[in-house]
């Protein structure tokens, strides 16, 4: 291998123009750099955000995303019924007043013995059709501080259409807040 190869590969990798497909966050240990990959790909969006989350009450992540809004990013956010129709503390209210953000509320399927409703229990968020986020922590900072969760930031397209057409299976049955 010559020398000025090695240089190349050197210079190609510490200069930045490698980037990891996927990145898999473990919390709490990595918790700022989840939290942190998140809201940058937020404030960095440019055409759309899809997100489907079963518990949202974290501030700054509503604030990136009514920025993102107010930049002319269209916004829809479906939330789960039960955890967030009448909770004072999910930000459901604070960002479905805003112009470019839908909000909608799912309920879980009617059980088999109709005695109760499952739960829309997902967390995730799909950024330009580009970057599929998805893993186990609500978005709260309770999750992103204190809990044992996983966060995977992706740009596999194979991943990214299976979300996407799953997201507006949900979104089409889904009831605006």
């Amino acid at each position: 291998m010559s020398r000025r190869f090695v240089i190349l590969c050197l210079f190609i990798v510490s200069s930045g123009f490698l980037t990891a497909a996927q990145m898999l966050y473990f919390m709490p240990y990595e918790q700022k750099d989840a939290l942190s990959s998140l809201i940058k790909t937020i404030d960095s969006s440019q055409k759309n955000i899809d997100i489907s989350i079963y518990s949202f009450t974290h501030r700054e992540i509503a604030k990136s995303l009514k920025n993102a809004a107010k930049k002319g990013v269209k916004i829809r956010i479906i939330y789960d019924y039960e955890s967030n129709e009448d909770n004072p503390r999910s930000t459901i209210g604070y960002l479905s007043k805003y112009n470019g953000i839908q909000t909608c509320l799912l309920q879980g399927k009617r059980a088999k013995n109709d005695k109760y409703n499952g739960i829309m229990h997902q967390k995730i968020a799909l950024i330009d059709g580009k970057i599929l986020f998805i893993g186990s922590a609500n978005w709260s900072k309770n999750a992103f501080e204190n809990n044992y969760e996983v966060l995977l930031r992706s740009d596999d397209k194979a991943m990214i259409l299976k979300a996407k057409s799953y997201f507006e299976k949900m979104f089409s049955v889904c009831k605006p807040y």
